[in-house]
């Protein structure tokens, strides 16, 4: 016992600072300040309440919105649209689909007590900006116009005037009507002939993705741009006149960390928004501190990103932005929490979280080939630096040729469900990695419910899957191959938790859906 306690002290000794300073760490804000794919992301603050946008493509409903009380902490609180539009490529239908594309990255503002959220769509063809006076609860009203304004940033004026910033590499400027429903005729201008010139002549990226602030008297234009062989690079230029001339310089180029803008803080403090391509999980967003020098926004601790600020300790993601669901909902409840995304627009005919109490209930209405291609599926976020999603399934409804269970959603997706084959049952592993779906893994199913888990590793890049299925939920299995996840640009998304049920013969089965449980550790 002497003995064990003399090295008892020995490490304390030794390890005692180590260990004191994990502690710290877990008491201090960490990058990146959310673990998760928000990317193109807009922020403001209103007194001492922050909003922050982002964009969310092809899903259902579209332009989350979120709060944080202490700039650190963030939770959805709503979205700025249920359906973007009834085209055949946002609804999945007639072999057309938004994967990529639906809406990008939006603006967000406040402006003489009204909330206003800008976003574009190439899918429709159009510009929206969406208004309200309640941002958490709504109305919210829709206004449209084209063409699609491709990263525009919308800015208000001190003298009344509404304009919209948009384009790459040579940036342009209009002015809105004041019912938001147009262009003012004759308005439209170069702001900046070669936004991309402070960061050199050979990029991979022009300069994109505009955001408009206005500082003490000066107008300062967010950009970002990719050189050739380098990074993702935030350049800033600023004016005296919201009509230039303009003068730009690089004012970040590290990790990658780009493309965003300011908020300050009721104490003073300046932060810059932006966010990093970080493999399969995602576009994740980060803070970086900003110094003001000469009129300009230095961003960065000596050009660094920082791992740790002195903000609260950024904690869990769960239940802000991701979370469970038993899906036992009472009269007053909305049928799905905002964690919740469809897949595309969703066909309300054909799911139901009322039929049968404490379930989700999928029913197929048509056929379809693969997952992507398949109505009502319903998805969530994946998190990093490692996340595990669980969900039970009652099997009996299914038909002839229906699969459903749990998916990783992407272009390169992996699934374990229930197959129905030749009157049987079967628990199945489909992995797309490859670029093409392949079936790895079999099990007989004689049982009516099953348990399926799917666990990612992102951390360092890891970016791999594992399925699992359970007949108890006590004892694990894992099935199939490991997934290899990689984000891919035709979906231009993070990989996501999806609940599926589609048919391949012929529609009218349903599979109920007992729980969806997520945790941040497996």
């Amino acid at each position: 016992m002497v003995k064990f306690i003399r090295l008892l002290l020995i490490c304390l000794l030794l390890f005692g600072g180590q260990f004191d300073a994990l502690a710290q760490q877990k008491d201090q804000f960490s990058n990146p300040l959310i673990h998760a794919d928000v990317p193109d992301m807009s922020m403001i603050r209103v007194g001492d309440t922050y909003y922050m946008s982002s964009t969310t493509m092809h899903m259902s409903p579209g332009v989350p919105l979120m709060k944080s009380s202490d700039l650190a902490n963030w939770e959805l609180v709503n979205y700025a649209y249920d359906r973007l539009g009834e085209v055949d490529a946002i609804n999945l239908e007639n072999g057309k689909n938004a994967y990529g594309a639906g809406s990008w990255a939006s603006c967000l503002r406040y402006h003489e007590g009204m909330y206003y959220v800008s976003t574009f769509s190439s899918t429709t063809g159009k510009t929206y900006i969406f208004t309200t006076e309640d941002l958490e609860n709504g109305p919210w009203k829709s206004h449209s116009f084209s063409p699609s304004y491709h990263d525009h940033t919308l800015f208000f004026d001190d003298d009344g005037k509404i304009y919209l910033i948009w384009g790459g590499g040579k940036l342009r400027v209009v002015e809105l009507e004041k019912d938001l429903l147009g262009v003012k005729p004759g308005t439209e201008r170069v702001l900046i002939e070669n936004a991309t010139a402070p960061s050199g002549p050979d990029v991979m990226l022009p300069a994109e993705g505009s955001q408009l602030f206005k500082v003490n008297g000066k107008y300062y234009l967010f950009n970002i741009s990719w050189p050739q062989g380098g990074m993702r690079t935030v350049i800033v230029h600023r004016a005296d006149q919201i009509t230039g001339p303009y003068e730009g310089k690089v004012m970040l180029q590290d990790k990658g960390v780009a493309q965003g803008g300011l908020i300050d803080t009721p104490e003073g403090e300046w932060y810059a928004y932006l966010f990093r391509d970080y493999g399969a999980v995602g576009r994740i967003p980060y803070l970086v501190p900003v110094q003001w020098q000469d009129g300009w926004p230095v961003l960065g601790t000596a050009g660094k990103v920082p791992d740790h600020l002195a903000l609260p300790a950024n904690k869990s993601l769960i239940p802000g932005i991701v979370a469970s669901d038993d899906f036992d909902r009472k009269k007053k409840d909305k049928d799905l929490p905002l964690v919740w995304q469809w897949n595309h627009n969703p066909d309300p005919e054909h799911w139901s979280v009322r039929k049968r109490k404490g379930f989700l209930r999928l029913t197929t209405a048509r056929v379809d080939k693969t997952l992507v291609d398949a109505k009502n599926t319903l998805t969530q976020r994946t998190i990093g630096p490692r996340c595990e999603g669980i969900t039970k399934i009652d099997v009996s409804g299914m038909q002839e040729g229906d699969f459903a269970g749990l998916a990783l959603l992407q272009k390169l997706y992996g699934q374990v469900g229930v197959k129905v084959a030749d009157g049987k049952k079967a628990i199945v592993m489909v992995n797309a990695d490859s670029g093409e779906p392949e079936e790895t893994g079999h099990v007989p199913l004689s049982a009516n419910t099953v348990y399926l888990k799917a666990t990612c590793d992102f951390s360092d890049r890891k970016d791999e899957a594992t399925f699992y299925y359970s007949l108890d939920g006590k004892d694990w299995k894992p099935i199939g191959a490991t997934l290899h996840m990689k984000y891919t640009l035709p979906h231009f998304m993070g990989y996501r938790f999806g609940l599926f049920n589609y048919a391949t013969k012929s529609p009218g089965g349903h599979v109920d859906f007992d729980f969806f449980h997520i945790t941040d550790k497996h």
